[in-house]
């Protein structure tokens, strides 16, 4: 598992030992990471279920200005706090030992780009989408990466369903909350 592009391109990051993290592929990061490119531009990242931190590490690699990493298993937080350090991205990260619920429930901050890699076959999805889409600015993207014998989730109140990529066991559907026409 390494950085793919970007300021810490290359760099390589360790993951929490143990069944309970299921780090993205290259292959996924990288079909995900090109269809959000445009918008990771001085974004504000929220990383629930951050696990090593990967996905939202790759962000500020490639130019996101500060993202949030939430996870609730001390292994896993370790690995992120780590792994900041050794790409030197720390001082643009905040790293939130909490659940996910309870993080996205009690925030009031809002995000351009939102990543839910929770773990498989709990139901996560399904009851985090619509809060995701609630701290999401316009214009915003959420990413949502899981198993690929669900269905695609329906788009929550306030986005639209912009694509859905399928790899093998793993799905990534992509969310877009529409700017408001009201500016």
């Amino acid at each position: 598992m390494r950085v793919i592009t970007g300021t810490a391109r290359g760099h390589r990051l360790i993951a929490p030992e143990g069944m309970d993290v299921r780090p993205t592929t290259d292959k996924v990061k990288e079909a995900v990471f090109s269809a959000v490119q445009f918008e990771l531009e001085n974004a504000s990242v929220l990383d629930l279920f951050a696990g090593s931190g990967q996905m939202g590490i790759e962000a500020l690699s490639r130019g996101a200005a500060k993202a949030v990493f939430v996870d609730s298993s001390a292994k896993s937080i370790k690995c992120v706090n780590e792994n900041l350090r050794a790409t030197k991205l720390d001082k643009y990260s905040q790293v939130v030992s909490r659940d996910s619920y309870d993080y996205i429930k009690l925030t009031s901050s809002k995000f351009d780009l939102i990543i839910l890699d929770p773990p498989y076959r709990q139901g996560h999805i399904e009851k985090l989408l619509p809060l995701a889409a609630e701290k999401l600015n316009d214009g915003g993207s959420i990413i949502c990466e899981y198993e690929s014998e669900l269905e695609t989730p329906e788009a929550p109140e306030g986005t639209v369903f912009r694509k859905e990529y399928r790899y093998g066991k793993i799905n990534v559907a992509i969310f877009r909350k529409p700017v408001s026409e009201e500016e």
